[in-house]
């Protein structure tokens, strides 16, 4: 066969747990389903960080943040392994969101039509992207955080709206529409690298009506929140739960005690947004097939980390709970693939990189940290990682640690606080909702170690093995 196109799409903050085939029967998500029932399911797939802007650049670099150097959303980050697809003949382009920094740097793209968060306050706060143009050219203003915060019902909202401008000015609708029409009107480019990023369902949670009605009808799982458990989370996390409360990031006002009503009504607002996500995936698959693209692709399906979603009592992401770091992960080509396989081995999501280079007939840098996924896909013997890791550095909403470090393997997950006494310890086998902290417990003390040491080994062997990935720039 040819070299496949492949078509890369990204959510942004979506959970493992939002896809009906992947056993979440509440969720209404056929052409994910069909993704899942066709292709190979990673379902113990993590990321390497804790927010956007970091998970991403390991993802695109092969490399954990820590060796990248981008810790945080607005680190600076230009070059990933799209430029080697673009030197072996990909034509590569981007819709939607990647949230590079700058946010339009090139990253080895042929063009890219942006679409970045849909509140932007932080940073890029008057960058003008294709939604932003788009509807200014109709005379209409966004919905955002100014005008969110004139309603009555703001601060009990947790961040949930109704979409109330055209339906097709939401921001997954724009984007899924605009690849859409990119796919059916440029001329047919092969080999192609199509990476088509979707802003949700990262807040403001705010689908179409008729797309929120559906789940507010549907009793919605919610993990319960103890006092007990909350008591027994790091200073970090206590301190991060009052500044949630405090500061409204991306117009979401995270009470210290949500009522199961409040918390029902974020989750059916952030579900319904996925579902819209799944229609526009459907959409685009469409698209590729009338194109004459289907035949000959390779499609990738993930997302750059989840979302609490008052879980823990916490609001979005910056923690090491599995729903923030794991995240759905399917690759689907009926033609090249044996799909209808669930692969339960341990992965990192960046593990991505060197198995599309693989793909593309391009050479794996010896350095990259990321592993080829390719055995698993083929069929062969896998056994995946024995531990994943993730990383999250103090930015301007966690506050109260400087570092934090998760590794986890498949019964126990550890998660490491620079400097800092107190950290998480959580037997998954018995306790897979993660609500009881074991750190201080002695009769998990050598697992703790254990951990502990597993941690002190990985960095010095990234240290060791990634000498020489920045010597073009030495």
């Amino acid at each position: 066969m040819d070299r496949p196109n492949i078509i890369f799409i990204i959510t942004d903050q979506q959970r493992y747990d939002t896809i009906a085939e992947l056993g979440f029967p509440h969720m209404d998500t056929p052409n994910l389903d069909r993704l899942v029932r066709e292709g190979v399911s990673f379902d113990q797939c993590h990321v390497t960080a804790a927010s956007c802007a970091a998970a991403r650049a390991s993802l695109f670099k092969g490399y954990f943040p820590h060796t990248t150097g981008i810790l945080k959303n607005a680190d600076r980050w230009r070059r990933s392994w799209i430029e080697s697809l673009n030197d072996a003949g990909y034509h590569c382009t981007n819709i939607g969101k990647m949230h590079t920094w700058p946010y339009q740097t090139e990253l080895g793209f042929h063009e890219r039509f942006v679409v970045e968060n849909k509140d932007r306050y932080l940073e890029g706060r008057y960058y003008f992207d294709e939604w932003d143009k788009a509807l200014r050219a109709r005379g209409l203003v966004k919905q955002q955080r100014e005008i969110y915060r004139k309603r009555a019902d703001y601060n009990e909202s947790l961040g949930a709206f109704d979409w109330e401008l055209p339906a097709d000015t939401h921001p997954d609708n724009f984007v899924g529409d605009m690849a859409s029409w990119w796919i059916e009107t440029y001329p047919q480019t092969e080999p192609l690298f199509l990476q088509i990023g979707f802003p949700g369902p990262h807040p403001p949670y705010d689908p179409v009506p008729e797309a929120s009605a559906a789940y507010m009808q549907k009793d919605l799982p919610l993990l319960p929140v103890s006092d007990q458990e909350l008591e027994n989370q790091p200073p970090a996390l206590k301190e991060l739960r009052v500044h949630n409360r405090d500061i409204d990031h991306d117009s979401v006002v995270m009470p210290l005690h949500p009522s199961q009503q409040q918390r029902h009504r974020q989750r059916a607002y952030y579900l319904a947004n996925v579902t819209m996500i799944d229609q526009k995936v459907g959409q685009i698959m469409q698209s590729l097939e009338k194109a004459g693209y289907l035949e000959n692709s390779i499609l990738i399906f993930t997302s750059d980390h989840g979302d609490c979603l008052t879980d823990h009592g916490q609001s979005q992401k910056w923690t090491m709970y599995d729903q923030i770091t794991r995240v759905p992960m399917i690759v689907w080509s009926p033609d090249r693939i044996q799909g209808g396989r669930r692969i339960e081995s341990l992965v990192q999501q960046m593990d991505l990189g060197p198995t599309i280079l693989q793909w593309a007939g391009v050479e794996v840098p010896e350095s990259l940290e990321a592993e080829s996924l390719m055995p698993a896909i083929q069929g062969d013997d896998f056994s995946g990682r024995p531990y994943v890791y993730c990383e999250q550095a103090r930015d301007a909403v966690l506050t109260g640690c400087q570092f934090m470090t998760m590794v986890r393997d498949r019964q126990y997950k550890l998660v490491h606080f620079l400097d800092e006494p107190d950290g998480q310890l959580f037997d998954l086998q018995a306790d897979p909702g993660e609500l009881d902290n074991r750190w201080n417990d002695g009769n998990l003390a050598e697992v703790k170690q254990r951990l502990l040491a597993e941690l002190r080994e990985w960095r010095i062997r990234s240290g060791l093995t990634t000498k020489d990935w920045c010597q073009d720039w030495r």
